[in-house]
């Protein structure tokens, strides 16, 4: 090479150089994947439950921090996607939500070690009031949801989509009546019988605030969300009246 050429190719690294730091700089990693949703920034974040297991989820910062938290519930095999829209919402509105993927398997009953592994994760971040925590869950979801928060006080609100008495083997009713006074919303399908009947058992027991929301459609779980889409308004209303 003529060294006639030497201050171009310096002047191609450095630009070269220059282009590789930014690619630095914007790669996405496993811990920050931005994605706008209504407005507000979300994230893929992994965790770890209770027993270990490596989790992950979709993080929505609050618009005001600090804020609640609140973790939300997918059925079974469906994703953290099914609350996008509700995850955008409730952050728009002051909260921090955790979308959590639950850990595959059939094992339903590991997933408490999961919603465990959720709270621990709300509870440590900065933005997050960790005294203040509510779950939304769905199907199975909303059976775990509760199971949960009837052990833990610090869970101030629960919203209950489509639960059932009993799901593989989980039973409700004594964590219902242990959850106590705190308030419980309960949202159902009319033409989801086993879900309608659940629920009408469900504000029987105990005291506090039961609100009771039926959908008009034969739907179940968080597909209730597409079928009457004021929905996501309800939820959000309900955890800033609750929690």
């Amino acid at each position: 090479m003529r060294s006639g050429n030497a201050p171009d190719v310096r002047r191609a690294l450095r630009i070269l150089a220059a282009l590789t730091c930014v690619v630095c700089l914007v790669a996405p990693s496993a811990f920050a994947q931005f994605r706008i949703f209504g407005g507000r920034d979300s994230r893929r974040v992994t965790l770890r439950a209770s027993d270990g297991v490596t989790l992950s989820g979709e993080y929505y910062e609050p618009s005001k921090r600090p804020g609640p938290g609140i973790i939300l519930l997918h059925m079974l095999k469906r994703t953290h996607a099914d609350w996008e829209n509700v995850g955008a919402q409730l952050s728009d509105a002051g909260f921090a939500v955790l979308a959590l993927d639950f850990r595959g398997g059939e094992d339903v009953a590991a997933l408490g070690s999961d919603v465990l592994g959720a709270k621990a994760f709300l509870r440590e971040r900065p933005e997050v009031i960790g005294t203040r925590i509510g779950i939304a869950g769905a199907s199975v979801g909303a059976n775990i949801g509760l199971l949960d928060a009837a052990e833990d006080p610090g869970v101030l609100s629960v919203a209950l989509l489509s639960p059932g008495l009993e799901y593989r083997g989980l039973r409700i009713e004594a964590a219902m009546k242990k959850y106590g006074g705190r308030p419980v919303l309960l949202i159902g399908g009319t033409n989801d019988p086993y879900t309608s009947r659940s629920i009408k058992e469900l504000i029987a027991i105990g005291p506090g605030t039961r609100e009771v929301r039926l959908v008009d459609a034969a739907a179940h779980g968080t597909v209730l969300l597409s079928k009457s889409p004021d929905l996501v308004a309800a939820l959000v209303d309900w955890f800033k009246r609750t929690l």
